[in-house]
């Protein structure tokens, strides 16, 4: 048997991406089915081939005892790992598969910091100890931003994190209402020495606030005599519970500006302006932090949310003794919103060329191709990490060393900012053309849902023809291509495009 492409995102959608997999371990041949799945999972299909290449037997297997270690039979039904890796096998580009032989330079200078890969842990619980750090640091990471570190340890609630899930097991989103770092400054300082001494080449970014301008200079000059290479001003955290804190500075920009030269003062390391999506304009407060002295930008912090309401109940997520609270909104569904401030800071005049580290949603190598293509050098990973574990680095580095080979780039460093040109005011859009939707007949199932887009959704472009099949009206359309996006088998192309 052999899927589909949409089926076998689903087949692979079903693994539980299990702890020392048993699946691999079953297998006599020493298949890395786990490792393939996963890279299937997280869109690295070149990653998938290039150890389908040189790992054949599933082709011949005719006892799939791998299938009977999936732990998700326990559920409802083994994943059918015989016939994912086949198919992924047989569609899989077998010269573009062995691009690593030749793999592009992933490293890239940060605010004048030499960076491995563009790879880091964000400020949150996936960096917040010596032992968390070191063993990212081990498995590839180039970096961390530690968790925010202040002069207070704030008292926590339980639980602290939500979800928003979707199909198939996924999430869409995640909630937390975590504060900063639980240990105290003297462990967080322990920590950071301990880090540089035994990881040199790694780059370590100290999260820093304060809770005045006294304790911003304060913290940066003990960041700094700790050995960090980068200080990081939280300036939007959004659920701190003191005043003056988090999102309240980053909303002001006369607030931003005074704690950025108060950190200033406190250090000559580069220091990143941590910026707070719950603005209308971030490129406001973020001039305020560049002219105050900061050497860089960091962007997005969460976004301030209330989610899953308890409609038995009526309380909110997470439910904390029948309360909840307005909490930070992270996860796949906030990378468009990220991605629309990195926009918004690089376009911008006086801020184009400030380094910017980008994060909001990263999950796969693509979406963190996609801020680099917008202009970031580094990009951040926190939400990815807590739901699937650091192991995510190997599919991040091998995918986007694959990308880059394969699309002529040298170096990282070549793509970034590659996206902006492309994205222009709405006024200077091309106005006078129309792409009309094309139809495979071939492909089409007749499941009536480009009908049904069209109808109530759209402009009455499609009508039901023959056997179910759709029929386009072209006096109708108007070329939205909803059609194209709604449909389930792929049938639907974006047609030629002519003036009108």
């Amino acid at each position: 048997m052999t899927y589909k492409r949409p089926e076998l995102k689903t087949e692979t959608g079903r693994c539980l991406l299990c702890h020392d997999a048993p699946c691999t371990k079953a297998c006599p041949n020493h298949v890395p089915a786990a490792g393939i799945i996963r890279s299937l999972r997280f869109e690295n299909e070149l990653g998938a081939s290039a150890r389908i290449a040189s790992n054949l037997s599933c082709f011949s297997c005719e006892n799939p005892i791998c299938m009977d270690a999936c732990i998700r039979a326990k559920m409802d039904s083994p994943v059918d790992i015989p016939a994912v890796i086949r198919t992924a096998g047989i569609s899989g580009d077998k010269e573009d598969a062995g691009i690593a032989d030749a793999p592009a330079d992933l490293s890239i200078d940060f605010c004048g910091v030499h960076c491995e890969n563009p790879f880091f842990l964000s400020s949150s619980v996936v960096a917040s100890s010596y032992e968390m750090v070191a063993r990212a640091f081990e498995m590839g990471w180039a970096g961390a931003a530690f968790k925010t570190i202040g002069t207070f340890v704030p008292e926590e609630v339980s639980p602290r994190f939500d979800v928003l899930g979707i199909e198939n097991g996924s999430y869409a989103g995640f909630k937390n209402i975590e504060q900063i770092s639980d240990h105290t400054l003297v462990e967080n300082i322990g920590y950071l020495k301990k880090l540089k001494k035994n990881y040199p080449k790694k780059v370590i970014i100290a999260s820093i606030m304060g809770q005045n301008e006294l304790e911003w200079t304060y913290l940066a000059s003990m960041m700094e005599e700790a050995g960090a290479d980068i200080i990081e001003c939280n300036f939007s955290c959004p659920h701190m519970s003191g005043e003056g804190l988090g999102s309240d500075v980053g909303s002001d920009p006369e607030l931003v500006r005074r704690c950025t030269e108060a950190a200033r003062r406190g250090s000559k390391l580069p220091i990143l302006a941590k910026m707070t999506p719950n603005v209308t304009h971030m490129e406001v407060p973020a001039i305020a932090a560049v002219h105050a002295g900061a050497d860089g930008l960091a962007a997005i912090n969460t976004v301030k949310s209330i989610m899953n309401i308890d409609l038995d109940t009526y309380v909110s997520g997470p439910d904390v003794l029948g309360t909840s609270t307005v909490g930070g909104y992270s996860g796949k569904a906030v990378k468009p919103i990220a991605l629309r401030f990195i926009h918004d800071l690089k376009k911008y005049g006086s801020l184009k060329d400030i380094p910017v580290s980008g994060m909001g949603g990263i999950e796969t190598w693509k979406d963190a191709a996609e801020f680099l293509a917008l202009g970031c050098r580094t990009v951040q990973v926190t939400t990815a990490v807590m739901l699937y574990g650091y192991r995510l680095i190997d599919d991040l580095t091998d995918g986007l060393s694959r990308y880059l080979s394969g699309h002529g780039y040298a170096s990282v460093s070549e793509m970034v900012g590659k996206a902006l040109p492309n994205l222009i005011p709405a006024d200077k859009l091309n106005r006078h053309t129309i792409a009309y939707p094309g139809f495979d007949k071939t492909k089409c199932v007749a499941c009536g849902r480009c009908y049904i887009s069209c109808c109530d959704g759209g402009h009455q472009a499609i009508k039901a023809g023959s056997g179910g099949k759709p029929v386009l009206d072209g006096k109708k359309c108007v070329g939205c291509q909803l059609c194209r996006l709604v449909c389930p088998a792929g049938a639907i192309s974006s047609g030629k495009r002519i003036e009108i």
